[in-house]
Order: structure tokens, then C-alpha cells, then sequence
């Protein structure tokens, strides 16, 4: 029988600062604690997905670098990450070079879509592709949105935060008129949120009611296990289980879910 195929799911905001790596580790955790195996591409040439989830420099032989360049499969790329049922295809800095050298290659768009797609051998490894994209709508952004089923937008809390989406949106709009008409808005993740503070209840009002139903019920809070949780190369799940931000994703990933399987049967 042949496996259904992975969901892979770009994390994306050209936006830094937003928690997208955070929610890229902290999300593939929790999706790996609900019994699914995920694969987390690294697509930032800053690597901190990959650090994050205790891939040393030692284990970065290959990289999403090699992938794109199809010298290898994702499969061979992918090692464990410190999360149990969680496996990295990480970066190194030599990512950022790409954009240059990637500038005359024909489909150059395509390249991540069809490494990925090149033989079945993520779907019958992993439930899940989580791609974490680098704070820019760069070419390696757009290869994650031609490879992706969807699109999650992370969204601070803070001043401004709306100012930048539509870039985004436009973005993606675009790549689904030109390279990925199936490209989907999975939904915008409100992040960084104190409830204490006017601001990020005034920015929640704005989000939900500029987006409606675009943005998930659950909201991810200003919690300090989240930032400290890197340092020790493990997601806050691992870090802290009971902690706010920890429960917070956890709920997350149970409203992902639910939502990507709704979509997924009206589709």
C-alpha cells in the first residue's frame, strides 16, 4: 500500500524576532509527543532550527545546502534531533551563498519541491515536514512555499506586527498563480503574547478582527523556558514540561491537527 503523503508545512514571516524557529522546534515536539514523525528542514542559513534541536557541527556533513544542490536525498540528509521522533535536515552558514549561485540554475524555484518529491521516501518516513524559512522572502523562502501543502505565519504580539503581512500574503499569492496553485494559509500563529501588557491584547483584537478565522485560537505566551530552552539544544517541551509556553504549544499542535485534517478532507 502505498503511504499517504508527509503534510509539509512552511513557517514563514519575513519579519526576525518573530518566533518562527521557536515555533518550528517547539511545534515538530509537540506533533512528535501526539505519536507523528516529523522531519524539520532548516531553511536559514543561521541554523539556529538545527542548534536548537542539538545538531552539533560535527553532524552537519550535509545540509539542506546539499539538498537543494541534489547531491543527496532527504532522507540521507535527515539526523535525529534531540526530540524523540524528530529528525533535522540542518544549515550552516554556507546556505546563505545560495541565493547567488542558485540565480541562473533553471527551476530554481522547484529545487526543494522536487528533492523532496524525487521518491516517496518521506512519506513513508514522516507524518510531518516542518520547514523553518529565514526572516526574508528570498529564493530559499520561495522554494519552501513551491514545495509546501501550506503556509504558517507566526505573528508577535508587539507594535507594527501586521505591517510586513501583506508582503507575505501577496508572496504567496503570487507563488500560487506561478509554481504552487494547491498553496494553502494554514493559518497565523499569534506569538509573543502577555496578557498583562494593553498592547498585545489590543494587537490580538486587531489580528482576528483584520483575519477572522486565519488565526488560531491558541496563542503562544510571552514565557521566558521558551527563550532559554535553545541553550540547551532541546525544545520547551523537553526543557520545561509544565511550563506556559510548553503547555501552549502542546494545545497548539492539537488545534493544527484538527484544522490540517478539516482542510484536508474538504480538500
Amino acid at each position: 500500500m502505498h503511504p499517504e503523503p508527509a503534510r509539509i508545512l512552511a513557517i514563514a514571516n519575513q519579519k526576525g524576532g518573530v518566533a518562527k524557529t521557536t515555533t518550528a522546534i517547539n511545534l515538530a515536539a509537540a506533533l512528535a509527543e501526539l505519536g507523528r514523525k516529523v522531519l524539520l528542514i532548516d531553511m536559514d542559513p543561521q541554523g539556529n532550527a538545527s542548534t536548537g534541536l542539538g545538531i552539533t557541527a560535527d553532524k552537519r556533513a550535509q545540509t539542506v545546502y546539499d539538498l537543494l544542490m541534489h547531491r543527496i536525498a532527504a532522507s540521507e540528509a535527515a539526523v535525529p534531533g534531540s526530540a524523540e521522533n524528530v529528525w533535522v535536515v540542518p544549515s550552516t552558514p554556507d546556505l546563505s551563498s545560495s541565493d547567488v549561485e542558485l540565480h541562473g540554475t533553471a527551476r530554481r524555484v522547484f529545487l526543494l519541491r522536487d528533492a523532496l518529491r524525487e521518491t516517496d521516501a518521506i512519506d513513508k518516513d514522516f507524518d510531518h515536514v516542518l520547514i523553518d524559512c529565514p526572516p526574508s522572502l528570498n529564493l530559499l523562502t520561495v522554494n519552501a512555499l513551491v514545495a509546501a501543502d501550506a503556509v504558517l505565519v507566526p505573528l508577535q504580539c508587539e507594535f507594527f506586527a501586521l505591517e510586513g503581512l501583506s508582503q507575505l500574503l501577496l508572496t504567496v499569492r503570487e507563488v500560487r498563480q506561478s509554481a504552487n496553485p494547491a498553496l494553502r494559509v494554514e493559518g497565523v500563529l499569534l506569538t509573543m503574547h502577555d496578557r498583562r501588557n494593553n498592547l498585545s491584547q489590543q494587537v490580538e483584537r486587531d489580528a482576528r478582527d483584520t483575519l477572522g478565522d486565519l488565526v488560531f485560537r491558541t496563542v503562544i505566551p510571552r514565557n521566558v523556558r521558551l527563550s532559554e530552552a535553545p541553550s540547551y539544544a532541546i525544545p520547551a517541551l523537553n526543557y520545561d514540561p509544565g511550563s506556559s509556553g510548553a503547555r501552549a504549544y502542546r494545545a497548539f499542535a492539537r488545534e493544527f491537527l484538527k484544522t490540517d485534517c478539516l482542510e484536508t478532507q474538504e480538500g
